[in-house]
């Protein structure tokens, strides 16, 4: 992995960036609102009728249209006025295209299987003719590469290349979890509208930037303005499970110099930390003692993926004198309840008695794996319920796990309870969140969702982190096995006319602040040349990828549509990236 440096400038430099050309008076979002406002009752039926009623609306415009119009060379204010004007009739005309696009993507389960190669998935193979049909239907060329990149291409003049990358692959699902706080039943791979919210798997991550910046590429192509270097759309397959469709395809074809990823937050990713999994293996072990007067752990169940903060965590428990553990469960749930919100969150707890077992279920609230301050993690809170409520007399490997999740993180997500916590002032904390159990193979895994930020390297972290799980295993007289593998950090030095354009596209859209920003999130943008994220998630707002009811917010989606074309345009005829 390649490392990048990040010269840190003060904010007030940052802020004082201003692209190439970019004059006081170009377009910004209360211009924007209005000319979108003339719209809802006379809708232009082309983009020249669009830039006819803008002239009518707003005659300062009138230079850079009749420079459009008379089909003149567009450089400096000009360029950015009509880019900007086919970024809002792009986002008002295909509004409902983008949607019902939307809709067809998120109902493809485009979820690894463990048992079938991505590129051999049909729900990969049936995602790719998707975008081959739309690729064609907007006169676009498009390039299956062996299906694990979906290349779509909108020609320039020259010989250059700017890329962007997003990816198709989504995070499993829980269904159970998909249930509005009203007790409507969601399904994940539907498309749900509820007011101005847009649920799905995949809305927010990724599908929803693959069907905006089609339909920017379409936009713009339609529109007939020129474009001094090409534009390389790349649809990766495997993002999720770390990047070998990526891998494959940077083997066999040249990458773009510079590129723009769609798949972390605005205004503009400049650093994102490193992704690890720390995986702890507990061989199954039988309980101890007998059934009928001890009561075990004898199943255990998390998040459906690592890098998700689960919204459930269960436990069944079985033998001993259930009625009696149910009993006490009841009696301590309301003092640990009020005990540990104050720890981080609300969440609950629901106990059913069966026949032969009891079924303990924590709800907390989800998060991106990356961001576990936006959630609450039930699983170390079910551990401390388990342990704290005394019901559990029978040890086996689940008792091993639970004491794991309590010695060596609690509720905190800091590397508070192993001493191992550090931050970087402009990328933040190191965060360690225990997401995933599950048994599988003969063994009983936990899995934690490490994120790196600069401050250490993998070697390092990795090595640090084994040894506190190691000395935790000798204390505890507990055999495990240890699997880690950790992601480096990176960083880009954050200068640039490309940079500066794309800070300048969002602070006028949006009217809110613009600088350069860093991620916990880990995303394919490290195995690009000269690669920052430009969108989807906006500043301020809970990052819902991953989440149980992931969702997209259709303001924002309007929102990318808009800057996502003006983006191709401007970005498309800088002279120079730098």
């Amino acid at each position: 992995m390649h490392r990048f440096t990040l010269s840190i400038f003060p904010v007030s430099l940052a802020l004082a960036i201003a692209a190439p050309g970019v004059a006081a008076d170009t377009l910004k979002k209360p211009e924007l609102d209005r000319l979108a406002a003339t719209q809802q009752a006379a809708p232009a039926a082309s983009f020249r009728a669009f830039l006819a009623q803008a002239a009518k609306a707003d005659p300062s415009l009138k230079p850079a249209i009749a420079a459009y119009e008379a089909r003149r060379p567009l450089a400096g204010d000009d360029l950015i006025q009509v880019a900007r004007l086919l970024g809002l009739y792009n986002r008002l005309h295909n509004q409902k295209a983008v949607l019902s696009s939307l809709e067809a993507m998120i109902a493809i389960p485009t979820v690894r299987d463990d048992k079938v190669p991505p590129h051999e998935s049909p729900q990969i193979v049936e995602f790719g003719r998707l975008v081959e049909r739309m690729a064609k239907d907007f006169g676009l060329q498009y390039r299956n590469v062996d299906n694990r990149i979906f290349e779509v291409k909108l020609p320039g003049r020259g010989a250059d290349e700017f890329g962007i990358l997003t990816h198709a692959d989504v995070v499993p699902v829980v269904p159970d979890e998909w249930v509005l706080d009203d007790g409507t039943r969601l399904d994940p791979f539907k498309m749900t509208r509820v007011g101005g919210t847009l649920y799905g798997r995949g809305t927010i991550d990724d599908k929803g930037s693959i069907a905006a910046v089609l339909y920017a590429m379409k936009a713009v192509k339609e529109s007939g303005l020129p474009l001094a270097r090409t534009i390389r759309l790349m649809i990766e397959t495997t993002e999720e499970t770390g990047g070998d469709g990526m891998k494959y395809y940077r083997a066999k074809t040249p990458l773009p110099d510079y590129n723009i990823v769609l798949d972390s937050k605005y205004p503009a990713v400049v650093a994102e930390k490193g992704s690890g999994a720390l995986k702890v293996f507990f061989p199954v072990e039988e309980a101890d003692g007998s059934s009928a007067v001890r009561t075990a752990i004898t199943a255990m169940a998390g998040a459906s993926s690592a890098n998700a903060v689960p919204q459930t965590a269960t436990a069944t428990l079985k033998g001993g004198d259930l009625a009696q553990v149910a009993a006490r469960l009841e009696f301590v749930k309301g003092p640990f309840i009020r005990k540990y919100e104050g720890q981080g969150g609300k969440f609950g707890i629901d106990i059913a008695k069966g026949a032969d077992s009891i079924e303990v279920k924590v709800t907390g609230v989800s998060a991106h794996g990356s961001r576990p301050e936006e959630g609450v993690n039930p699983l170390p809170r079910l551990a401390l319920f388990l342990q704290e409520s005394g019901v559990v007399t029978a040890g086996n490997h689940y008792t091993k796990a639970v004491r794991y999740l309590i010695d060596l993180y609690g509720t905190g997500y800091l590397g508070e309870k192993m001493g191992v916590g550090y931050q970087d002032d402009f990328m933040g904390p190191l965060t360690l969140s225990p997401n995933l159990i599950r048994e599988k193979d003969g063994k009983l895994e936990v899995t934690t969702n490490v994120r790196m930020p600069r401050g250490s390297t993998p070697e390092q972290l990795t090595a640090t982190l084994k040894s506190k799980v190691d000395e935790w295993a000798a204390a505890s007289q507990a055999r495990v096995e240890i699997d880690y593998a950790q992601g480096d950090w990176m960083a880009r030095d954050p200068k640039g006319a490309w940079l500066s354009t794309l800070l300048n596209i969002f602070g006028d859209t949006t009217g809110l602040e613009a600088k350069p920003v860093s991620t916990a999130g880990s995303t394919t943008a490290k195995l690009m040349p000269n690669a920052i994220n430009f969108g989807p998630a906006m500043p301020g707002k809970k990052y819902t990828a991953h989440n149980a009811k992931e969702y997209k917010e259709l303001a924002d989606l309007d929102a990318d549509m808009q800057m996502f074309t003006e983006m191709l345009v401007r970005i498309g005829n800088l002279k120079t990236m730098q």
